[in-house]
Formats: C-alpha cells, sequence, structure tokens
C-alpha cells in the first residue's frame, strides 16, 4: 500500500508539472492511460461507456484527498515541527490513507456493477503498471535533456577554445 501510495503522489506530482508546464502534454497522457486501461482491462464498448465516468470520478475524489496530504507537507518540517505538530500530522497521515481506502472500497463496488473481479483487479494491475511507463519515459527525456545540454556545453567550450587561439 504503501508502494502504492508512494507512485500516487509520483504521477499526481507528473500531471501537476505538466498541467502547468504544457496542457496539451496533459491530455496526451490522460489519452495514453485510457488506451492502456481500455487494452488491458478488454472493455467492451458498453463497458467503457459505463467504466470511464465511474473511474473518472473517483479518480478526481482520490487526487483531491491525496493534495490535502500534499498541501500538509508543503510547508511541514519534520526537523522542526514540535512533538504536537508531528504528531498532527502522523494523524493527518493516517485519516489520508484511511479515506483513500474507503473511497477504493466504495467505487470497487460501483466499478464491480460494469465490470468483473478480473477486471477489476487487472485494473490496479494497468495503473501501476501506467505510471511506471510514464515515470520511465520521463527519467528518459530528462536523461535525453542532460545529455542535450552537456553536447551544448562543450560546443560551446570547443567554440570558445578556437576564438581563443
Amino acid at each position: 500500500m504503501k508502494r502504492f501510495t508512494y507512485i500516487t503522489l509520483m504521477i499526481l506530482l507528473l500531471a501537476t508539472y505538466l498541467r502547468a508546464q504544457d496542457p496539451e502534454a496533459m491530455k496526451k497522457v490522460e489519452a495514453a492511460k485510457i488506451g492502456v486501461i481500455t487494452e488491458r482491462l478488454g472493455l467492451t464498448p458498453e463497458q467503457a461507456e459505463q467504466f470511464w465516468p465511474i473511474y473518472r470520478e473517483f479518480s478526481d475524489k482520490r487526487r483531491s484527498i491525496l493534495g490535502e496530504m500534499r498541501n500538509a507537507r508543503r510547508d511541514f518540517n519534520p526537523q522542526t515541527a514540535t512533538e504536537e505538530e508531528n504528531r498532527a500530522m502522523m494523524d493527518l497521515s493516517f485519516q489520508v490513507k484511511e479515506r483513500e481506502l474507503n473511497l477504493e472500497k466504495e467505487y470497487s463496488e460501483k466499478l464491480l456493477r460494469v465490470i468483473s473481479t478480473r477486471q477489476l483487479v487487472s485494473l490496479r494491475q494497468a495503473e501501476d503498471d501506467f505510471r511506471r511507463m510514464v515515470l520511465e519515459q520521463l527519467e528518459r527525456r530528462a536523461r535525453q535533456q542532460n545529455m542535450r545540454e552537456n553536447l551544448r556545453e562543450r560546443n560551446q567550450d570547443r567554440i570558445n577554445g578556437k576564438r581563443g587561439n
């Protein structure tokens, strides 16, 4: 569960970053997610029509719950916080996890009216796989950007070295 929460938080941070950077990129990520989940679950057109509104509602509520924790942690420093502040943060963390679990139970029941238990289990795996794919893509892009910057610096150094001769 800890890994799931960490991955969820990373995807939410990624989504926030992409939304701030490029709304078009966010649309592409969302479209890719829909494609991956639809394919992995083997949703029929009838299922997809019922599934996606429920799933989007669930995702929005989960994002909101996790956003509360993110906002609370924004200015929180456990090294400088008092014992009471640390306790309050710990309690909030438990409350958020409990609310997230209750939300997942509630929406699992709603989704089971549309999809099978096999598909619901596959949904969890598809979400994890999609997050992993997005994170890998981001890492790949960061490495490529770093390589381009290094190449530019080397080229600039060569140019500057030739001018000095």
